[in-house]
């Protein structure tokens, strides 16, 4: 076959990158959080983070395109194994706290679509809370994907499909709904359009905005898969950094509108002000809100408006729901994978690499199980409300998933500096130019995750929050340097073995 009908067009590369990084959640978040004023944070996020990293990743991916390693090859040959180790491991890790987060959240869509509201914050058994309930859920959720993913995915490769498809056309429905109301509305907008303050009462200081960067960033996470891309693409020389550029522009912008297009059918004091809503529901509470909205402005009867906004509410909860699945069943071995069969096999007992009959490390798989489900049994049986046990998971989420971004563009500079590499694709093409880049997005990652963690000790004396997002990642952390270590130590010794 011809190698040209291969490559991905521009056009093909644009749509990939979208798909990769464009997330419907993470607008509702924003504007939950921040109103109007997210707007900015998303540009700035975007135009210091987003564009410069996908870069970096870009001519790391093309200089080591041979590599079947991944990142873990790309930090090895930079800065060194146990760098690379420690940084790929935090990345995996991430991947799991995403699973202690996402298998609690999962049945926040499957309740709204059951019951037309997220209905999460009520449910009981055998004198439990609600916050308990959905801990033993998740478990129960977690056990049930990892037996069906063990067996390999290729059944659950049309509910990835499926998911995907129904949260793009949310993004119609959103879109096509608030020209709608507009419209009928003679142009008035349900919340008042200021991008200098947030609505939320929690978001007032300015040490709370900072604290923001971090979902911002969070926004445009998974960009580290579109170094893998430069050589599948063509004339990457040229379109690569084209295909970039454009698509931070079209996501940054894309996501503006969507913050943007909230505030048409959703007034934040009179939604969003009660204690119900959270960052686990609030994706379901907007769409409500704007299946309301257009049924009022249509001139429907009370029911009939109340009864659009519910079916709102149950066809985003099913859309998340297929999507939450799909991505579950790929992110539960996939980084897994990739961490067994990128680093040195010796790093590992022999049974976590070992696979099974359908390609699966399937006993890696169940260990990696009962670690997130003691994690979901930690943090739903803390003692929290419903409210502040989603708003955790989400933060706990969000700075694991954006440190090991720091990880490689701290071993970029270490790329540039080797001299032996063929170079296919280049656009720093000064020391000052790669130092300036690595700076700005070391010092916005950083300091966005100290503003996260440092925030509610200052503002409310909750040491429980900052100790958990800053568990996570020290817990795996020092798992990772003990599991390196103890390699080192072997490999040590067999080499001493083998010399005697």
């Amino acid at each position: 076959m011809n190698q040209s009908l291969k490559k991905m067009t521009l056009t093909g590369l644009i749509l990939m990158i979208f798909t990769s990084v464009f997330g419907f959640a993470n607008s509702p978040s924003a504007f939950y959080l921040m109103g109007y004023s997210a707007t900015p944070f998303y540009i700035v996020s975007a135009v210091l983070f987003f564009i410069p990293f996908a870069l970096m990743m870009a001519e790391m991916g093309s200089a080591y395109r041979k590599e079947e390693g991944g990142i873990y090859s790309w930090m090895n040959n930079s800065v060194g194994p146990r760098y690379a180790f420690i940084g790929t491991f935090m990345w995996f890790s991430s991947y799991v706290v995403w699973m202690v987060s996402t298998a609690a959240k999962v049945w926040v869509p499957f309740s709204t679509f059951l019951f037309g509201s997220d209905q999460t914050q009520v449910w009981s058994l055998a004198g439990l809370s609600s916050t308990q309930v959905v801990g033993i859920l998740a478990v129960c959720w977690m056990l049930v994907v990892t037996a069906v993913a063990s067996k390999g995915i290729n059944k659950i490769a049309r509910v990835t499909a499926v998911g995907g498809i129904s949260v793009m056309c949310l993004n119609l429905v959103l879109l096509l709904a608030s020209i709608a109301i507009l419209c009928l509305n003679g142009g008035h907008f349900a919340e008042e359009v200021n991008f200098a303050a947030s609505p939320n009462p929690g978001y007032q200081s300015g040490l709370a905005m900072l604290s923001f960067v971090v979902f911002a960033i969070f926004a445009y996470g998974g960009i580290e898969a579109v170094g893998g891309l430069v050589d599948k693409t063509e004339k990457p020389e040229k379109n690569f950094a084209k295909g970039i550029i454009f698509a931070a522009i079209v996501i940054s912008v894309g996501y503006s509108l969507a913050i943007f297009l909230w505030g048409v059918s959703t007034n934040w004091q009179q939604v969003l002000g009660n204690s119900t809503t959270n960052l686990g529901n609030i994706t379901y509470v907007l769409m409500k809100s704007l299946g309301v909205t257009l049924g009022q402005a249509m001139h429907l009867s009370p029911e009939a408006a109340t009864m659009t906004g519910i079916w709102f509410a149950r066809i985003t909860g099913l859309s998340m729901f297929l999507a939450y699945t799909g991505a579950f069943f790929t992110l539960i071995y996939s980084p897994l994978k990739a961490i067994i069969q990128g680093t040195p096999k010796a790093l590992w007992p022999a049974s976590m690499t070992r696979l099974n009959s359908t390609g699966m490390p399937a006993n890696a798989m169940w260990m990696q199980c009962l670690l997130v489900c003691l994690f979901i049994l930690l943090v739903s049986f803390g003692g929290d409300t419903a409210s502040a046990f989603y708003n955790k998971l989400t933060l706990m989420a969000n700075v694991s998933m954006t440190l090991p971004y720091l990880f490689l563009t701290i071993a970029f500079p270490f790329f540039k500096a080797k001299a032996d590499l063929e170079r296919p694709f280049v656009i720093f093409k000064t020391r000052a130019s790669t130092l300036v880049a690595t700076t700005l997005v070391v010092l916005l990652v950083t300091f966005a995750n100290i503003f996260t963690i440092i925030q509610p000790v200052i503002e409310a004396g909750d040491w429980n929050s900052a100790l958990w997002m800053v568990g996570g990642p020290v817990f795996f952390s020092l798992l990772a340097m003990g599991i390196y270590e103890n390699y080192r130590r072997r490999v040590t010794q067999s080499l001493l073995f083998a010399a005697d």
